[in-house]
């Protein structure tokens, strides 16, 4: 009787490979398809409104949209893969390359009149103004 060593990631190795089989068997191939990845985002409250700060590194403003439309943020853009000619083979790849989506149900007290954006060294920071009636108020006693 021989033992084997159980490798516990052997199956999961094996799954990856049929799963890339079954694609390129009707010509499709996985690792052309358009990557898709969740930028790591904070969301914080204060009095006057809220704060979502995306964490964006190695993109230009000019590749970020923002729209909000009936009550949905929704911050969406696309960093390219950086091709170099002189190149040499990549031995290990872990940024994230493709386009990116989030989106967040605003809250009724956001007055989506004043929303502001900027974008300073891979942090995209949106403000959200809370409309004045929403706003803390104090009440003084007569």
């Amino acid at each position: 009787m021989t033992l084997m060593k159980w490798n516990s990631n052997r199956n999961l190795a094996s799954l990856n490979d049929e799963v890339e089989r079954f694609f390129k068997g009707f010509g499709l191939d996985p690792m052309s398809f358009d990557t898709v990845w969740y930028p790591s985002v904070d969301v914080s409250e204060n009095q006057n409104g809220y704060e979502i700060k995306a964490e964006l590194p190695g993109m230009k403003k000019d590749d970020i949209k923002i729209t909000v439309e009936e009550n949905v943020l929704m911050l969406q853009g696309e960093k390219k893969l950086e091709h170099k000619t002189d190149e040499k083979n990549v031995q290990l790849s872990e940024r994230f390359y493709g386009k990116f989506q989030r989106s967040f149900r605003l809250p009724k007290e956001v007055k989506s009149g004043g929303i502001k954006a900027s974008y300073q060294d891979g942090v995209l920071t949106v403000e959200l103004p809370k409309a004045e009636e929403a706003k803390p108020k104090e009440i003084t006693i007569g």
